[in-house]
């Protein structure tokens, strides 16, 4: 089942439920997901593939993420939690994400495949790991885990 699909019916079921909260934040993700599809039509697909569905509810997560900081920061913990909410329904849709550990293995082995050795060969592990770990890890802390490793090279 794709993700538009599952979408349909997680609406009809926040629908019944008369889940407020759900039924917009689900409603924004198909929005969004509707307005990629007419994107990439002229370029022959007629569907988001199911990375490119990952990537606009990755997308979405990140936007609550940072309202959620913005809100906290200017007092509004009303509106902070609203998208506390969202986010966490938003994260129902992604890929688990990866611990810490996970992630550290995987730019290890990047790095040892790559042989970067210091700071100035950063790009050369964070495309590769950010292509590997796409939707699974978060990209701040990634870079942040290369930038550390490859300093202590």
């Amino acid at each position: 089942m794709s993700l538009k699909d599952r979408i349909s019916d997680e609406i009809k079921a926040a629908m019944k439920a008369r889940d407020k909260i759900r039924l917009e934040t689900v409603r924004g993700i198909k929005k969004v997901i509707l307005e990629k599809e007419t994107e990439v039509r002229p370029k022959g697909q007629d569907a988001l593939t199911p990375e490119q569905e990952i990537e606009v509810v990755t997308q979405l997560a990140k936007q609550r993420k940072d309202s959620i900081e913005q809100y906290k920061s200017a007092g509004r913990d009303d509106l902070a939690e609203k998208e506390a909410q969202e986010l966490a329904i938003l994260q129902e849709y992604l890929p688990e994400q990866m611990s810490d550990d996970e992630i550290a293995a995987v730019i290890d082995e990047l790095i040892a495949k790559t042989g970067a050795s210091g700071p100035r060969d950063m790009g050369k592990v964070m495309g590769p790991a950010m292509k590997e770990m796409k939707g699974k890890a978060d990209g701040a802390k990634v870079q942040a885990l290369v930038k550390a490793k490859l300093a202590g090279s």
